[in-house]
């Protein structure tokens, strides 16, 4: 694989770690990949802070979009970027049709630990081009998530990203977490993400910038509720706060929610 879809193996770890310690994230499925492809990442790329961090935003996104499934029944869920992660698994797929999209090469690699059903699809497709959006049959509504996504395209492709899914769906729900440019700037030299070979990334200060002709911000959402900071025990809850919850983390991280007008 390349630096980008290394990048994969960081929030695999850190969802496999908190599942170990029986706190933020059930995910047996991050335990058992982990285990078995034992990926050599190193630095802060294997710290346990960055591991709560990538837990608790996991389990927000979960969150986020089981609340709209239950809102909306007839919805395609599609999840953008989805690496490895077994999202399909912690919600559930029971009642809805599933779309996890990667790389080719991330596909591959997946489908060696999940199998598709006549829920749950696995289509090879590239976000900055949106041709795997014709394997998708449903046009009616869809609900979208984009965890540790969008720090790897530009505004341009972002908005272009908007544009054909709005084209596609009728109606149209979206979270996407992303960096600030600030945090864009910090992460050519230290950011977990160097650890496998990447420095290109890009930020946004202003949520209206992945706006497009059809899709609108809604609301910022907190990327580090308290439920979960109050499962980490004195001085791991204090350092955490400082890394990932203080003022400071909210000049690198934000997370907001886009539907179609």
């Amino acid at each position: 694989m390349n630096g980008v879809n290394k990048t994969l193996y960081i929030p695999l770890y850190g969802k496999s770690y908190v599942s170990k310690k029986g706190i933020i994230l059930d995910d047996k499925k991050a335990e058992q990949i982990w285990d078995a492809e034992e990926f050599p990442l190193k630095g802060k790329s294997k710290s346990k802070w960055l591991a709560y961090y990538m837990g608790t935003r996991s389990a927000v996104f979960d969150e986020w979009l089981a609340q709209q499934m239950a809102n909306a029944p007839n919805a395609v869920v599609i999840h953008i970027g989805c690496g490895m992660d077994s999202r399909c698994i912690r919600v559930g797929t029971e009642k809805h049709k599933w779309y996890d999209v990667d790389f080719p090469e991330v596909i591959r690699e997946r489908k060696r630990y999940y199998a598709e059903s006549d829920n749950y699809k696995m289509i090879a497709g590239d976000a900055r081009d949106c041709d795997w959006l014709t394997a998708i049959e449903e046009k009616e509504t869809a609900i979208v998530v984009m965890e540790g996504v969008s720090m790897y395209l530009t505004v341009d492709e972002m908005r272009n990203l908007a544009d054909s899914l709005c084209n596609h769906f009728e109606n149209l729900m979206l979270l996407v977490d992303s960096y600030t440019s600030f945090a864009a700037k910090m992460s050519k030299r230290r950011n977990p993400i160097n650890d496998v070979g990447v420095t290109e990334v890009y930020g946004i200060d202003n949520p209206q910038s992945y706006q497009c002709e059809e899709l609108a911000f809604v609301k910022e959402h907190t990327m580090i509720p308290q439920k979960y900071i109050n499962e980490l025990r004195g001085l791991e809850r204090f350092i955490f706060i400082k890394l990932y919850a203080g003022s400071f983390s909210k000049k690198l991280y934000r997370l907001f929610e886009y539907q179609k007008r």
